[in-house]
């Protein structure tokens, strides 16, 4: 009881904590509501846990033998998540949006795997609840993972639906968007600079 309350607490301060896909999550619920959001929700939670099974499952040796992949990732990740900053903070201020801007599945899934909080995340959570010579530990802490990373990513998309209605302005609209990507490239560059002072 004592361990799967361990691994419920990990998943939910690692996943529900800001983060990039957090804030992208927040800003496409204000922008496009709950429902044109699921999709990148979804795409995030899965990627996630793909990721997860791929350290866990053998990737994490590598890491450990070739610690600066992280340090080379978190560049990329983080130059990626700037430019991404970027997109929100310059976005239409219209409150018609059409609906090819809305994120994407595939958006949120490739976002994971060079997002340097959920790697951190993954490296963390393989290594303390996998075991030599078993993977029970380690299918539980997945299964319970992938419905709190869900239920968390979710939680964020419905916060930003339901304030929406504070920013049914353009110029409120248009400073929330330049709020939320000034914020994402802050949070990118402290992934970052996190990397090179560890």
């Amino acid at each position: 009881m004592t361990l799967l309350l361990a691994m419920f607490s990990f998943s939910l301060v690692m996943s529900i904590t800001p983060g990039p896909v957090n804030m992208i999550i927040l800003s496409s619920g204000i922008n496009y509501g709950v429902k044109r959001t699921i999709p990148y929700v979804s795409g995030a939670t899965i990627g996630f846990i793909l990721l997860l099974f791929f350290i866990g499952f053998g990737f994490s040796q590598f890491i450990n033998a070739y610690p600066f992949f992280l340090t080379y990732l978190a560049i990329v990740g983080s130059l990626y998540i700037i430019y991404i900053g970027y997109k929100i903070a310059s976005s239409k201020t219209e409150l018609e949006i059409c609906k090819k801007d809305a994120p994407k599945f595939y958006e949120g899934f490739l976002l994971q795997w060079i997002n340097p909080k959920a790697w951190i995340a993954c490296v963390s959570g393989a290594s303390i609840f996998s075991s030599e010579g078993s993977y029970d530990s380690f299918l539980t802490f997945t299964i319970i993972y992938f419905i709190v990373c869900y239920i968390s990513l979710s939680i964020w998309a419905i916060l930003g639906d339901k304030v929406s209605y504070l920013l049914k302005d353009n110029f409120r609209l248009r400073l929330f968007n330049f709020t939320m990507g000034l914020l994402l490239i802050i949070t990118a560059g402290y992934l970052c600079y996190g990397q090179f002072n560890r």
